[in-house]
């Protein structure tokens, strides 16, 4: 199985880029946000690769960093989201902001990417919010109690903060957006920081 490729950018196309190793050319299918990193043709890069084995052929899916390897493998383990489907997500939302919309339980957000309808929005939410629950908490630097991982904003960070990500919502941001605002004020002012506290944090950092 190949797992990396080191060498010399020989072509980009629309979703794909062709590395020369070692006189050998490899195609991989890439996200928009990948191809995006790669040098110009005649660079050199390393891509990490998951391997794609069918009966008829062997396809190569190519990631800049690990991140984004490891958000594809989670959303293709969601019934219905293909290597396609996955990385038109990764091509549209960038790994932080997809955590944090999946945590958040923002289908809007997924369903930006294009082949994502509400329905399988919901689904990637609803399939992944654990996984993604677990990971912010990580990003924030608190390790995740054991047992079940929470899957609402009350549940990971507190009711005061479900209100004042509600507020926030309410006042025209989007869910993610304020999900990890108030995340990351929670962080910073404490367990017993109130609604207020959060909601003014919230929009000073949206503000910036």
């Amino acid at each position: 199985m190949i797992a990396r490729l080191t060498g010399t950018v020989a072509e980009i196309g629309a979703d794909f880029a062709v590395i020369d190793c070692a006189g050998v050319g490899y195609q991989a299918q890439c996200s928009a946000r990948t191809l995006g990193t790669l040098p110009p043709v005649g660079g050199t890069t390393v891509l990490l690769v998951e391997t794609l084995m069918r009966e008829d052929a062997i396809r190569l899916i190519g990631f800049s960093d690990r991140a984004e390897r490891d958000w594809y493998r989670l959303l293709v383990t969601v019934q219905g989201v293909g290597p396609r489907i996955a990385l038109a997500i990764l091509s549209a939302i960038d790994t932080g902001e997809l955590q944090t919309a999946i945590a958040a339980g923002d289908k809007a957000t997924i369903a930006r990417a294009d082949g994502v309808g509400p329905k399988l929005a919901q689904r990637i939410t609803s399939e992944l919010k654990d996984k993604a629950g677990a990971l912010f908490l990580t990003r924030l630097g608190q390790a995740p109690k054991a047992g079940p991982v929470p899957a609402s904003p009350a549940d990971t960070l507190g009711s005061a903060a479900a209100d004042a990500i509600s507020a926030l919502v309410n006042l025209g941001y989007r869910q993610a957006e304020a999900f990890g605002v108030v995340a990351e004020a929670a962080q910073a002012l404490g367990a017993k920081a109130t609604v207020d506290a959060l909601i003014r944090a919230g929009l000073k950092d949206l503000a910036r």
